[in-house]
């Protein structure tokens, strides 16, 4: 007898069969909506399918007739939020820099607004419709820089993995500040003074000074802005350099 194998994704798998009965007033849409609210207003170590009915004022049972397990819904509610893209319009004559930018702020801000969506993106497969969409629009843009084909994955990694770093650690930085009833900006200050009283940081810290007064901004948000900018272009310009070098 073949053991069964563990679930892949929910959009792969049917799930249950929809009997009679099912409580009502709720769906999957109503359901996955209010998933994604619990999960940006408390995070994903507190969510849970016993807080996910007590919001829908249902007990959790019914909760389980519309999803299998608590990942099925993870994963509903992952690809959920990635329609809050908006992706460039394929048909447009527009320069593909452009539109590879457009891409990756849309990420970033999708990684700020909803910080649980870093550690699901490396749990599930997240083939759900409205990724493949996403996923769809990088492949085309990234096929008219000019690469060779076996640099295309290449460079979709270099571009949108940064940006999955970037936006990672600032949504933690700014969900971290908030949980300490501090804006971004205090936070900023009050951890460079920490640091600078650390064994061996100081030294680091004064070797930076120029580094730190260079990037400009008088806000956090702003220095993040004026970073993630110059460092995607860096990337557009690697790749720009590295089409050129193919071609020589």
């Amino acid at each position: 007898m073949v053991k069964a194998g563990p679930r892949t994704s929910v959009w792969l798998e049917g799930g249950k069969s929809r009997r009679g009965g099912q409580p009502s007033g709720l769906d999957r849409e109503r359901i996955t909506d209010v998933t994604v609210r619990l999960l940006d207003a408390e995070g994903l170590a507190k969510f849970s399918m016993r807080r996910l009915a007590s919001e829908l004022n249902v007990t959790a049972m019914s909760v389980y007739w519309y999803v299998d397990t608590k990942d099925d819904l993870l994963e509903l509610a992952l690809d959920a939020v990635c329609g809050e893209l908006t992706l460039p319009d394929l048909e447009a004559d527009e320069d593909w820099r452009d539109q590879l930018r457009q891409l990756a702020r849309g990420y970033r801000t999708l990684l700020v607004r909803h910080p649980w969506v870093s550690p699901l993106s490396g749990t599930f497969l997240n083939i759900g419709p409205n990724y493949l969409a996403f996923a769809q629009v990088i492949h085309h843009v990234i096929r008219r820089t000019g690469l060779p084909a076996h640099g295309l994955a290449a460079a979709i990694s270099a571009v949108f993995q940064f940006v999955y770093g970037f936006g990672t650690i600032e949504g933690h930085i700014i969900a971290r500040s908030t949980d300490v009833g501090m804006t971004p900006d205090e936070y900023f200050r009050h951890a460079m003074s920490t640091v600078t009283q650390a064994p061996g940081a100081a030294e680091i810290v004064k070797q930076s000074e120029d580094i730190m007064a260079a990037r400009g901004g008088d806000t956090v948000e702003e220095m993040w802005e004026r970073d993630f900018d110059f460092a995607l272009d860096l990337l557009v310009a690697g790749i720009e350099a590295m089409v050129k070098r193919e071609g020589d």
